[in-house]
């Protein structure tokens, strides 16, 4: 029974959250409740807790998180400023005049806007309160305009440069690292956030494609329910207009992209670049006022000190967790699992799938990925291709009826007449086509693998 304790912190772990407490407090606070219950009862050496302050020190003498609050005020800067809203306006005239134009709009705004911030919450709420009125008044059904700003507002988990991808890149490198280490390769590769970033141009592009072509055929089969716009003569979109708004954000992400994939910049250093790209933006438009670049400032604070502490309190619990002999049982138990490696993968993507509903991806990337990763890449899995399906997954699972936290924050910005049913079966076509992106994954691990091997 002993041996199972690290298990046992998890499920507290999880019945903390349940129950409504901070999520660092809870990793550490589980952590050390249970290191000062082993201690006494002589089944941890409290030693373990002394790696602690060079953790920490790791964390702060990491370069490459820095890129975190940097991509934060990327994305909150280009929020305030009304760029997204420009270009939904100006997406909304040039594809009105097409079946599905609007929700076409909806995708390719999104995808720009989760490619600038990478926080579900604030990409969903953000083509909520712009999107949904809209697509609503213009005779969209309910289902199909909260499915199609729900799905959007989950890119940011998957189109570079996301902080889903720096945190993942960042955990997923040291994890590679620690596998060959434990299989005697004492030189061993390197994996880098850039790899991540390049790994997932295709699939997410892919994604959004296959989103474009959902709505494309949806309104051909069922026209009422995503008719096309009358445009007035003055509504007519001219040259001018869609530059002003399509040009800005496309050229401040290829910047941020291109300065990666040519080599120029690391990530950080890319990060940087946008920061500064997104506030010249605000400058340019007149949108920077002192209030709001005190917005600005705030919330990105908050946002990176969320960040920070749970990185703390997970290295807390991942300290607790090794001290009990959690990495030997998560090991014992993968190589009990049928199917070898196959095997092992499903069962992680489907507990990492469940943890989806209770647990946000900062969370699932600092608890679990450390945990399940060195195990499943000593196994021979390559660490882009985990890395992307673990974004795709917990995409999946963030969008996933009853709990998924997409569901949630529309909700939240949902007028009343859009029944939550409407949100549910809304959704439900999308899940499908993110099933379909795992299993074209899985079969061609090439879709995620191809292009970080051509560019590097």
């Amino acid at each position: 029974m002993i041996e199972y304790i690290p298990l046992l912190m998890f499920v507290v772990v999880c019945l903390v959250l349940m129950a409504g407490y901070p999520v660092a407090f809870s990793l550490a606070g589980t952590a050390l409740l249970f290191a000062l219950i082993g201690n006494a009862t002589g089944h941890f050496d409290i030693a373990f807790l002394h790696a602690l302050p060079n953790r920490l020190y790791g964390t702060i003498d990491n370069t490459t998180l820095i890129a975190v609050p940097l991509f934060v005020l990327m994305g909150v800067m280009l929020e305030k400023s009304k760029l997204a809203e420009d270009l939904l306006d100006s997406m909304s005239l040039l594809f009105g005049k097409f079946k599905g134009g609007l929700g076409i709009s909806v995708v390719v705004v999104g995808m720009l806007l989760a490619a600038s911030t990478g926080i579900v919450g604030a990409t969903v709420v953000t083509m909520g309160l712009m999107s949904l009125p809209t697509m609503l008044k213009r005779g969209y059904s309910p289902s199909l305009a909260t499915g199609s700003i729900c799905a959007t507002g989950t890119l940011g988990q998957i189109i570079p440069p996301s902080i889903a991808l720096v945190l993942l890149g960042d955990i997923l490198s040291s994890a590679y690292q620690q596998a060959q280490l434990s299989m005697d390769i004492f030189t061993p590769k390197t994996m880098s956030i850039g790899d991540l970033f390049v790994g997932a141009i295709i699939p997410g592009l892919l994604l959004v494609v296959m989103y474009i072509g959902y709505l494309i055929i949806i309104s051909r089969l069922k026209p009422s329910v995503a008719p096309v716009a009358n445009l007035e003569e003055s509504d007519r979109l001219n040259a001018f207009r869609l530059l002003r708004s399509l040009l800005p954000p496309v050229v401040l992400i290829i910047a941020v992209l291109g300065s990666i994939l040519s080599g120029i910049a690391t990530p950080t250093e890319a990060a940087g670049v946008g920061a500064l790209g997104a506030t010249l933006l605000a400058i340019s438009r007149g949108q920077l006022s002192i209030a709001r670049l005190r917005d600005v400032s705030r919330s990105t604070t908050e946002v990176t000190a969320m960040v920070f502490l749970i990185l703390i309190g997970a290295a807390v619990f991942s300290l607790v967790f090794r001290g009990f002999g959690g990495e030997e049982l998560v090991e014992e138990l993968f190589q009990s699992i049928p199917g070898g490696v196959v095997g092992a993968t499903l069962v992680v993507m489907f507990v990492i799938f469940l943890l989806g509903f209770i647990l946000d991806f900062i969370e699932i990337t600092f608890v679990v990925v450390p945990i399940i990763g060195p195990v499943l890449l000593s196994m021979g899995l390559d660490p882009v291709w985990l890395g992307i399906m673990i974004a795709i997954n917990l995409q999946t699972s963030f969008l996933t009826p009853p709990f998924g936290f997409a569901l949630f924050y529309l909700r939240g910005v949902a007028p009343d007449s859009v029944q939550t049913g409407d949100i549910y079966r809304g959704v439900v076509p999308f899940i499908g086509i993110q099933v379909l992106l795992m299993l074209m994954l899985a079969f061609w691990p090439a879709l995620a693998t191809w292009l970080p091997s051509v560019v590097f």
